[in-house]
């Protein structure tokens, strides 16, 4: 009986990154041969590339969002320019992150901080508020924002809005600031003390030289990223290059 001969499977050509390696003893078969390697896993992961921001926004991701998209972007709504209005002064004795967090519930709280809403509100709606643990349940904070959405709306009537009143502090345009370091930013300047004065003048409370500022921050009458966050720049870009000088006001009666 003729003995059948056994045919040997052609061997497969090796992978093209094989090639600089050094010669085996045999040829790899196509079961041997190693996987394909994609070229941009040949190549090193580039490095991730670091965003500098300012001191105070750190890692916690509602804080970074705010930072990144918000603080300092110049606020012409009305609407919003209240909202700050409220949040600002609940802040009062807290840190904003807390306030941060309720946000959401004060827009449900208080109408979506809608000021005609808000000046309508009764002493029976503030008691639902005061029992409303989704907000800071402090009786001074609630009845001030009441309080200020009515001296609000009274601002709306005598300048036509509220923007135009308070944007007129630093002449309409934001001002630029270069700070480098967090502890050079100031906690008031005679801009927001002048604005505390008016509104405290016009019946507006927890209205404090540093809330107002704080307020000026974050509504971007004032650009005070420093200098090093990439936000910076693109802030001035909203508002525009170069310090203004304030003009004189308009004061209450």
């Amino acid at each position: 009986m003729t003995a059948r001969r056994r045919t040997r499977r052609p061997a497969s050509a090796p992978h093209a990154a094989a090639r600089h390696m050094s010669p085996a003893p045999a040829k790899p078969t196509a079961q041997q041969a190693p996987a394909a390697v994609p070229q941009s896993a040949q190549r090193p992961a580039p490095l991730a590339v670091a965003t500098s921001r300012c001191d105070w926004a750190g890692t916690d991701p509602l804080y970074v969002h705010y930072h990144d998209t918000e603080w300092g972007v110049p606020l012409h709504d009305d609407r919003a320019l209240f909202e700050f209005l409220v949040l600002e002064g609940a802040q009062a004795g807290l840190s904003w992150i807390t306030i941060l967090r309720r946000r959401e519930n004060y827009r449900r709280a208080f109408a979506g901080f809608d000021p005609e809403k808000v000046a309508r509100f009764d002493r029976r709606r503030i008691g639902k508020l005061l029992a409303d643990a989704g907000i800071i349940r402090n009786r001074q904070k609630i009845e001030s924002a009441v309080a200020n959405a009515r001296a609000f709306l009274k601002v709306q009537e005598e300048c036509g809005s509220f923007d135009a009143y308070i944007w007129s502090f630093v002449d309409g345009r934001p001002i630029q600031n270069r700070w480098r370091r967090l502890s050079d930013l100031p906690a008031k300047t005679p801009a927001s003390t002048a604005l505390s004065k008016d509104l405290v003048k016009r019946g507006f409370r927890f209205v404090g030289p540093t809330i107002c500022y704080a307020h000026m921050q974050a509504t971007g009458m004032v650009n005070d990223h420093l200098v090093g966050c990439f936000r910076h720049p693109q802030v001035a870009a909203l508002g525009g290059m170069g310090s203004s000088q304030r003009r004189k006001p308009p004061t209450s009666a």
